[in-house]
């Protein structure tokens, strides 16, 4: 399931980041090429806001795309999107959920990914972080924090169907910050899988001229 509701208001621009071109193509069919890759049988399904979804068949007619996905609406927050998108999931399968701005997550973290949750029921890929980090606390002060006990999250993140489903029915809180957070509301522990650093999700104008670099 790539998720792609994001209006890009950081990029400045009026096209929804998914949507911007580099080297020549939209993102988010980089990002649906990377799992085609990975799996050419693998069942897409892109959520989008309804308002966008004119403009995407308009992109995949202009540039001859023509992997095969289906389309769900995307809600209010990406929990109501997900949860859109999980009705289009019929059987116990395992779903990926995947940033539409992330075109470059590697084969072997996506295989990775899904084989940790088959076993496990749920994963996410991660990366180290190389920067000190530092804590602001409420008086203004700050502390550095050892930054081998934090890890930087990516997507996608792949759960058994079943299991996504029954925490996609709990009702949304705000510290539902991405899949993971849903399911460990229920209690299941979750894995970690070492992602790829160049997996870098897109959202700032510097973002996109590394993505050019990338391709």
């Amino acid at each position: 399931m790539i998720v792609a509701g994001g209006k890009g208001l950081r990029m400045g621009g009026d096209i929804p980041k998914q949507f911007l071109p580099v080297k020549g193509k939209p993102v988010l069919m980089r990002t649906l090429e990377a799992f085609h890759a990975y799996d050419a049988a693998i069942r897409l399904i892109v959520v989008l806001p309804a308002d966008q979804q004119a403009y995407w068949k308009q992109l995949c007619q202009k540039y001859g795309f023509t992997l095969p996905h289906r389309i769900a609406d995307g809600g209010e927050t990406r929990f109501h999107s997900v949860k859109n998108g999980l009705a289009l999931v019929e059987e116990d399968a395992l779903v990926g959920v995947h940033d539409g701005v992330r075109p470059f997550v590697s084969p072997d973290v996506i295989a990775e990914c899904y084989r940790s949750a088959e076993e496990k029921g749920a994963a996410i890929p991660v990366v180290d972080i190389v920067e000190t980090v530092r804590r602001i606390s409420e008086d203004g002060g700050s502390e550095t924090v050892p930054r081998d006990r934090y890890k930087l999250v990516q997507t996608p993140q792949v759960f058994r169907a079943s299991l996504l489903k029954q925490a996609y029915a709990q009702p949304y809180v705000p510290a539902f910050t991405d899949d993971a957070s849903v399911v460990e509301a229920l209690g299941h522990r979750v894995e970690l899988v070492r992602g790829n650093r160049e997996n870098i999700k897109l959202t700032t104008p510097f973002d996109l001229k590394l993505a050019e670099m990338l391709c």
